[in-house]
């Protein structure tokens, strides 16, 4: 590793699973200092452990941030420990499967919440102090679903990744005279869960066929696309996503013969 991201002060909300945890890892392994949240304890010091093991600084703190008070606990927890907060690496979000004729209002309410008003709370929670010291880089994690295609059963999910995006592309104008940046990057089909059951792997075949590199995503694939975000290699970058899905949202057709 290169040190991208020596002596920075980081948050990353959803750390404890999937591609949260391989952020938390290479921010880490890149130099920062980095505070960590997610719902789940025994994960989450479990995370801690294994980035201290490897000589990297990490701290969890369990958090939902569907509640704007967990938020503010969350950015007054990472000024006490570090004084500043430079990077908001926001990757925390649900995607429960409900078709749209047997959603309720709160399986509605639920993803939204925990999706965008999460979202919300997270940034505002964390750009007070990135203003004052005029500097910061915020990173969501939104997806391709809702932003360039769909999934039947996630028309909740959808609609909240969709809104991250015109969050980003409104807010970063009003954080760019400060000295932040906002960007996002839009995962496709990464393999973050379980895969050795018989749905698992036919989940996986189906997923791979619309790949053109004919894989799925690793969580570090993202991870890595939020760090280029996060560095100073990106300040000149604002108010964008990055695509990080194999190629699967690019072809015209399902195949063609060459």
């Amino acid at each position: 590793m290169t040190g991208r991201l020596e002596g920075k002060a980081a948050i990353v909300t959803g750390g404890t699973n999937g591609i949260g945890v391989a952020i938390v890892q290479i921010f880490a392994r890149e130099g920062a200092r980095v505070l960590f949240t997610g719902r789940n304890a025994a994960r989450g010091k479990a995370v801690e452990r294994a980035v201290g093991a490897e000589g990297g600084e990490a701290y969890f703190l369990k958090s939902d941030t569907a509640r704007g008070g967990d938020t503010r606990l969350m950015a007054s927890t990472a000024l006490k420990r570090f004084g500043r907060i430079d990077v908001l690496a926001h990757n925390a979000g649900i995607w429960p499967f409900m078709p749209l004729d047997k959603m309720t209002e709160r399986d509605w309410d639920s993803v939204i919440d925990n999706n965008l008003k999460g979202t919300f709370f997270a940034v505002k929670a964390c750009m007070p102090a990135m203003i004052k010291q005029h500097y910061g880089r915020i990173v969501l994690t939104t997806s391709i679903t809702g932003n360039r295609s769909g999934i039947p059963g996630l028309s909740h999910y959808a609609a909240s990744k969709g809104g991250q995006n015109g969050f980003i592309y409104s807010a970063a104008l009003e954080l760019a005279p400060h000295g932040v940046t906002m960007n996002g990057v839009e995962p496709g089909n990464i393999l973050v869960r379980d895969a050795k059951s018989k749905a698992g792997k036919a989940h996986i075949a189906l997923n791979k066929g619309s790949i053109p590199l004919k894989r799925m995503g690793r969580p570090e694939d993202i991870a890595h696309a939020v760090l280029f975000l996060a560095s100073d290699e990106a300040s000149f970058i604002t108010g964008q996503t990055i695509v990080v899905d194999g190629g699967q949202t690019r072809p015209e057709m399902e195949r063609m013969i060459l």
